[in-house]
C-alpha cells in the first residue's frame, strides 16, 4: 500500500466523519494522521510487519487497524461502510489523478498576511516538491485580523517576490491575491490593482448565510469580473463546524465556465471545498478546476496529495485541472 494512497483513504474517512457533528474529534484525528503520512511517506508494509504502525505521528490503535487492513487487503472496510452510511458510494467513472504531473499550487499564503512562514521558505518548500510555479496569494484588506494587503503593500510584496524568485531559481512565483467577494459581489480591491496581478483568487469569507437569491447574484457578479481567475473555496464551508453558502450552484457554475473562471478544490482538511458532489456538477457544466493546498506553512503543501481523492471521486480528468498544466499554458498568466 503506497503511503499517499493510504493518506487519501484516511483523508476521505476524516471527511465523511466530519459530516456527523458527534464525530468531529475522530474526524480530525484521521485527517491529522493522513497529513502525517503524506508528509513522512513511511514504508507502511515494513511498519506493519514490525507491528510499529503506531510509531507514525497521530496514529493510535484504531487508525493503525485501518492501515493494517489497507496493507493486507488494499481496501478499507471502514471507509466502505462510511460511504454506504453517508450515501456516497464509489462510482465506476472515477478519474485517474497522477500527482507526479502536478506542476504547482496556485493558492498559498505567507507572513505578509496570515501565513506562518516567509515567502522564501514557502518558495523553497515548493521547489523541493518539484513544483514549477507557486501562486503567492495573500489576503486582501477586508478582514482586518489577517493583515491583508492593500495596493501599496502589494507593490512592496511584488518587489520581494522578484528577489525571492531570483534567489530560489527554477520556480516561478506568481504575484497574486486572495481577494474577498463583498456582500454585493464587488471585490475588495479595485480593477486597476487586480489587472496587474498574475493570478486573482476571489473567495467568499463573510456573510455566508446571506439569502440564497442575493448570494447567487453576489457570486455571479464575482465570476463575471474579467480579472478573476479562480473562485476560492466556493462555498466557504468548514464541514462539522460551519455551513457554507447556499446559492444557485448550477447557474453560477455555468457562468464560471462561460467566463473561463476556474473553481477551486481547496484541500485544507478543514474546508474540502468544493465537495466531490458539487465538483461533479461543475464538471458536467463545463468548468475547469484548481486543486490547491491553501497552504499557510510549508508542511501544508501535503494537503494536496492527501486530498487528491476528491477530484478523482468527482471524475475530473487531469486536463480540466489547471495545476497539471505547464506555466505557459496557464490562461491567467497569458491574459
Amino acid at each position: 500500500m503506497d503511503a499517499i494512497a493510504a493518506a487519501q483513504v484516511l483523508s476521505e474517512i476524516g471527511y465523511l466523519l466530519r459530516q456527523d457533528p458527534k464525530e468531529v474529534f475522530r474526524a480530525k484525528a484521521f485527517s491529522a494522521a493522513a497529513w502525517a503520512i503524506a508528509l513522512e511517506r513511511p514504508d507502511l508494509e515494513a511498519l506493519h510487519k514490525a507491528n510499529k504502525l503506531t510509531s507514525i505521528e497521530g496514529v493510535g490503535a484504531g487508525i493503525a487497524k485501518v492501515l493494517a487492513g489497507l496493507v493486507e487487503t488494499g481496501r478499507s472496510s471502514y471507509l466502505e461502510r462510511l460511504r454506504a452510511e453517508t450515501g456516497q458510494p464509489a462510482r465506476d467513472d472515477e478519474s485517474t489523478i497522477d500527482l507526479t504531473a502536478y506542476q504547482g499550487d496556485l493558492h498559498a499564503h505567507t507572513d505578509w498576511s496570515d501565513g506562518r512562514a516567509t515567502m522564501i521558505d514557502m518558495a523553497r518548500a515548493a521547489k523541493a516538491l518539484g513544483y514549477k510555479y507557486l501562486g503567492v496569494t495573500d489576503h486582501s484588506p477586508r478582514i482586518k485580523v489577517v493583515n491583508g494587503l492593500d495596493a501599496e503593500r502589494l507593490l512592496a510584496q511584488s518587489q520581494q517576490r522578484e528577489k525571492v524568485e531570483q534567489e530560489v531559481g527554477g520556480l516561478a512565483l506568481l504575484q497574486g491575491i486572495e481577494v474577498d467577494i463583498l456582500e454585493d459581489g464587488a471585490l475588495d480591491l479595485s480593477d486597476a490593482v487586480l489587472e496587474l496581478l498574475d493570478i486573482v483568487i476571489a473567495s467568499p469569507h463573510v456573510k455566508l448565510r446571506q439569502e440564497p437569491t442575493a448570494m447567487t447574484e453576489r457570486m455571479l457578479r464575482a465570476v463575471s469580473n474579467p480579472n478573476v481567475d479562480v473562485i476560492g473555496h466556493p462555498t466557504g464551508r468548514r464541514p462539522g463546524s460551519r455551513e457554507g453558502a447556499t446559492y444557485d450552484f448550477e447557474r453560477v457554475f455555468r457562468e464560471a465556465a462561460a467566463h473561463g473562471v476556474a473553481l477551486e478544490i481547496d484541500c485544507d482538511p478543514a474546508r474540502m471545498d468544493l465537495s466531490p458532489e458539487q465538483a461533479r456538477l461543475a464538471l458536467e457544466l463545463g468548468c475547469t478546476f484548481s486543486l490547491d493546498a491553501d497552504a499557510h506553512a510549508p508542511t501544508e503543501f501535503a494537503y494536496v496529495p492527501m486530498a487528491a481523492w476528491m477530484p478523482r471521486r468527482a471524475g475530473i480528468p487531469m486536463d480540466r485541472i489547471l495545476n497539471f498544466r505547464p506555466l505557459e499554458a496557464l490562461t491567467m498568466v497569458a491574459k
